[in-house]
C-alpha cells in the first residue's frame, strides 16, 4: 500500500513516519528547495520558521503534557527536539539548524519514505490514502486545490478574538443576557463598564503596543470586516460604544439600568469551558492583551486559553469539514494535518500530523482509527477541530481550558494542572493497551 503526504514540515515529517511504522510506503511530496515561501529559509525538512522554543517543558503545563503524549505516540519530533536542546530555562528550545537538519538524515534513511522534491497543486492519483499537512503559507497553487475541496470553509487570515477560561471569569462582576432577551438566557456572559471604568479602558487601549506584522502578513484587504478592537478605538471615544462593546439590550441586574459598556463573551465549545471575546479581534502584543482585556472587572483573573492575532494563516473549517480522526467527513482516504486544520503551533501541528497518519494507516490496514480521549491534550485538540456545535472557528493551542475540568475544586492553579495531566498520560497509556 502506497500513501501520499503533502508538505514536509513538522506535521508532515510526523505524518510520514507514522504510515512507515505502519508499514506503509510513503511518498512525501516537499516544494523545497525548488520553490519557497515567504518565510521559509532552509532547504531541509521539517524548518522552524518564528521562535526556536515549543514551549515549556514541565509536565504540569498544557505544552508540556502535549509532547508528553506525543512521546509515547513515538513522536520523531519530541525525540529530535532532545537530541538538540538548547538552555532555554523551563522551556524545550532546540538548535533550530540541528533539529532541521536531523529530522532530515532520518527521514531519508527510512527506506518506506520517498521524498519527491516538487511542488503539488492538483492531488496526486494512484495512491491508497493521502494526507495534507500544509502550513500556514501553503502556495497559492495548493491553497485553490483545498479551496475546491472544502468550498468556503477555507480562511486565508486568521483574524480571532481571545479566548478565556470559563472557570476564571468573576460572575460577581458579570451577568448572563443575550440582548432584548432574545436567545437563552446563558448565551452569554455579559461584562459591563460603567463610564470610568470605560474611560480608563479606553486611554490603556489606544496606547497599548501591538506586535509586529511580518512582510508577507501585509496584504491588501487582510483585516477588512474584521477590524482589529485597538484601531476602532483609535478612530474615537466612543467608537466602540457603538460596536463590540454596545451595552443596547440589555441590564445590569446589580444597578437596574443598561451598563455604559458592555462586551459579551460567548461560548467556545459545547461544554461551555470556554468563552471568546465576541469582536475582539486584535494584533496586540500578548502581554498587552492581558494587561489591558483584564481591566474589565469580571476579568480581572481572566485566564486566557489563546490570545487574539491576526495574521496570514490557512486553515479549513475543520468543524464543518473533519472527524475527530482528522479525515474528511466525506472522503475517509483524504486526511489533514498539521496547522491548516486549525490547531495552533509548531507541536499542535506535530501531533495532528502523527495522529493523521497513524490514522491513515490503520484505515488502510482495516483497523479502527485513534480518537484519543478527550482528558488528553491531543484528544481535546482533535475533538475541539471536529467540534460541530463551534460555530465560529479559530485556531487553537494547547490549553487546559479544552480539556474536561475535574470533578474536585483544586484552587491552586499548578496542582491543578499537574492532577489534570497526571489524569490525562493514565488515560492515554489505557487508552492505548487496547490498541
Amino acid at each position: 500500500m502506497r500513501a501520499a503526504v503533502i508538505g514536509g514540515g513538522l506535521a508532515g515529517v510526523e505524518c510520514a513516519k507514522a504510515l512507515s511504522r505502519n508499514g506503509i510506503t510513503v511518498d512525501l511530496f516537499e516544494m523545497k528547495p525548488k520553490k519557497y515561501s515567504p518565510a521559509h529559509k532552509l532547504p531541509t525538512l521539517a524548518e522552524l520558521v518564528c521562535s526556536n522554543s515549543l514551549k515549556a517543558e514541565r509536565l504540569n503545563s498544557a505544552a508540556g503534557l502535549l509532547k508528553a503524549e506525543m512521546a509515547y505516540l513515538h513522536s520523531i519530533c519530541v525525540e529530535t527536539a532532545y537530541e538538540c536542546k538548547t538552555p532555554a530555562g523551563g522551556a524545550l528550545a532546540v538548535d533550530r539548524y540541528e533539529f532541521s537538519r536531523i529530522i532530515t538524515e532520518k527521514i531519508k534513511a527510512d527506506e518506506n519514505i520517498n521524498i519527491i522534491g516538487q511542488e503539488v497543486t492538483v492531488l496526486p492519483s494512484g495512491y491508497d490514502g493521502t494526507v495534507i499537512c500544509a502550513g500556514p503559507l501553503a502556495s497559492e497553487g495548493l491553497s485553490k486545490t483545498i479551496q475546491s475541496l472544502c468550498g468556503d470553509g477555507l480562511s486565508f487570515f486568521d483574524a480571532a478574538a481571545p479566548i478565556i477560561s470559563a472557570d476564571s471569569i468573576d460572575m460577581s462582576a458579570a451577568f448572563t443576557q443575550s440582548r432584548y432577551d432574545r436567545g437563552g438566557e446563558d448565551d452569554y456572559i455579559n461584562c459591563p463598564l460603567n463610564k470610568e471604568e470605560y474611560e480608563a479602558f479606553y486611554e490603556a487601549i489606544i496606547s497599548a503596543e501591538s506586535a509586529e506584522i511580518h512582510s508577507f502578513d501585509k496584504k491588501k484587504d487582510v483585516y477588512e470586516g474584521c477590524m482589529p478592537i485597538e484601531v476602532l478605538a483609535s478612530r474615537g471615544k466612543d467608537t466602540m460604544r457603538y460596536g463590540p462593546l454596545k451595552p443596547v439590550g440589555l441590564t445590569d441586574p446589580r444597578t437596574g439600568h443598561r451598563p455604559w459598556a458592555n462586551l459579551q463573551l460567548r461560548k467556545e465549545n459545547r461544554d461551555g469551558t470556554m468563552y471568546n471575546l465576541v469582536g475582539f479581534q486584535t494584533n496586540l502584543k500578548f502581554s498587552e492583551q492581558k494587561r489591558v482585556f483584564s481591566m474589565f472587572p469580571a476579568l480581572k483573573n481572566a485566564e486566557f486559553v489563546r490570545f487574539g492575532v491576526m495574521h496570514r494563516n490557512t486553515f479549513i473549517d475543520s468543524p464543518r469539514l473533519l472527524s475527530a480522526d482528522f479525515s474528511m467527513r466525506n472522503n475517509p482516504l483524504l486526511f489533514f494535518g498539521g496547522q491548516i486544520t486549525g490547531v495552533e503551533g509548531y507541536m499542535e501541528s506535530a501531533a495532528s500530523g502523527l495522529l493523521a497518519g497513524e490514522n491513515l494507516a490503520r484505515r488502510l490496514l482495516g483497523k479502527e482509527t485513534l480518537v484519543l480521549p478527550e482528558d488528553t491534550m491531543i484528544g481535546a485538540l482533535s475533538r475541539y477541530i471536529s467540534d460541530e456545535t463551534v460555530k465560529n472557528f479559530q485556531p487553537m493551542g494547547a490549553a487546559f481550558g479544552i480539556v474536561p475540568p475535574l470533578e474536585e475544586k483544586i484552587r491552586d492553579k499548578q496542582e491543578r494542572y499537574a492532577v489534570l495531566a497526571n489524569r490525562a498520560m493514565e488515560s492515554l497509556r489505557a487508552y492505548m493497551a487496547d490498541k
